[in-house]
């Protein structure tokens, strides 16, 4: 296995997310005694050792990389062919400034939310993550702990590494359960039934993770990798239906793929008929799309392109929010994840309209370093952050959030 202060692959720096990493890798050189420009010398950082210590959600990337192996860390990285999605997915939260207004009360902060007449403490939601046990022990179990001591919404995986009905324990009131539709009906109709049996009271329709994918970052890293993989997880079957818990006692045998491909409006109309609860699709990053799907009966969108995992389109997930927004007119609410690092993206995002903001590897990153502790160091400190541009801004409440408080920048080449 390489050092960990070894780059995980010689032709460029991609693990992690780029600017992330960049960012770990400068920190680290200082604190092996590098020289400033200046020529003054530098005193190393204190080792981080409590979640509490940490100071920015970015700095988890750098300190789950070192605690997890590079095929693990590299399964959270990686994005589609050269990573530009996974990166711009991020980037593009500076195209849009926050215009700071004064003369208003804001010694009293609100971030509550609701969505389908449930309500939530911060509008920071966690969204699904799949095997969340390959990062840390605590797993989904230590998700869902933190968000019951954070009253946040968590969308679970169906990969998930732990039974939906554990995760309810844990979690002490209902969690939504994403939903991979696979290739047979009959697989996905059980699903369904035996989430609404332990009372997720929404299923998330993911509709982006068509394959294949060229996940090479992820490929790099598995190859540079000399862990022994059977102490961990003994010959795991790398199809997802047959190891997930999710899929227990059901006959995958004529599964072939956890997204079909010939997934359209006719689909949705056939899952509409048999969900009983809210049915939130996830993956939609177009007007069109999203006007189609409310249509066919979604009770709400996920404006998602899962990460920058699935597709190398170099659309960022909150350059396509307005027009989803758009097309919905305030029928359903429109949710969002991918790229959030800081509380000034999360407000970036409700200001354009979104209802509740998702974060995917935050989550994992908190995990892998502290376990369920991290978990809620990541929610703490972009909800700290959140209030804090809320008071710079004037915006006392969520809903006092409006478009008017951000103005896009101008682009060369943009419109």
């Amino acid at each position: 296995m390489p050092a960990r202060d070894e780059p995980l692959v010689s032709r460029r720096v991609v693990l992690g997310g780029g600017l992330a990493v960049l960012a770990t890798l400068a920190r680290r050189s200082l604190a092996r005694g590098a020289t400033p420009a200046s020529g003054a010398a530098v005193r190393a950082p204190p080792p981080i050792t409590a979640p509490g210590q940490v100071l920015d959600v970015p700095e988890f990337e750098g300190l789950a990389r070192e605690a997890l192996s590079p095929a693990h860390f590299g399964y959270l990285a990686t994005g589609v062919e050269d990573d530009r999605t996974v990166l711009l997915n991020h980037e593009a939260f500076s195209n849009f400034e926050i215009r700071a207004r004064r003369f208003v009360d804001v010694s009293q902060v609100d971030t509550s939310m609701t969505v389908f007449n449930t309500s939530w403490s911060t509008p920071i939601h966690l969204s699904p993550v799949n095997a969340l046990r390959a990062f840390h022990p605590d797993a989904e179990i230590g998700v869902a702990r933190a968000a019951r001591r954070r009253s946040a919404l968590l969308v679970l995986a169906t990969g998930s590494s732990v039974p939906v009905e554990g995760v309810l324990e844990a979690r002490g009131a209902p969690v939504w359960q994403q939903l991979y539709p696979t290739d047979d009906w009959a697989v996905t109709e059980a699903i369904v039934r035996r989430a609404e049996r332990a009372g997720c009271p929404a299923i998330v329709l993911t509709v982006d993770n068509i394959p294949p994918r060229n996940n090479e970052t992820l490929k790099r890293a598995t190859l540079v990798d000399g862990s022994d993989c059977l102490g961990c997880h003994p010959k795991p079957p790398p199809e997802l239906w047959r190891r997930s818990p999710m899929f227990a006692g059901l006959d995958v045998s004529r599964v072939t793929t956890s997204v079909p491909a010939n997934l359209t409006l006719g689909y949705l109309d056939r899952l509409r008929a048999i969900v009983k609860g809210k049915l939130v699709v996830k993956g939609v990053v177009t007007g069109e799309d999203a006007a189609l799907a409310v249509a066919h009966g979604a009770d709400g969108l996920v404006v998602s392109n899962h990460g920058g995992r699935n597709e190398e389109t170099l659309r960022a997930t909150i350059d396509c929010l307005t027009e989803v927004v758009e097309a919905v007119r305030g029928r359903v609410p429109v949710m969002i994840d991918g790229g959030i690092r800081r509380g000034t993206d999360v407000f970036k995002a409700l200001a354009l309209g979104a209802t509740s903001v998702g974060i995917g590897r935050p989550q994992a990153w908190g995990l892998a370093a502290f376990g369920q502790p991290g978990v809620e160091a990541v929610v703490d400190l972009l909800d700290r952050e959140l209030k804090a541009i809320m008071r710079q801004a004037g915006t006392p409440t969520l809903a006092s959030i409006t478009r008017d408080r951000v103005v896009a920048r101008s682009r060369p080449g943009v419109p």
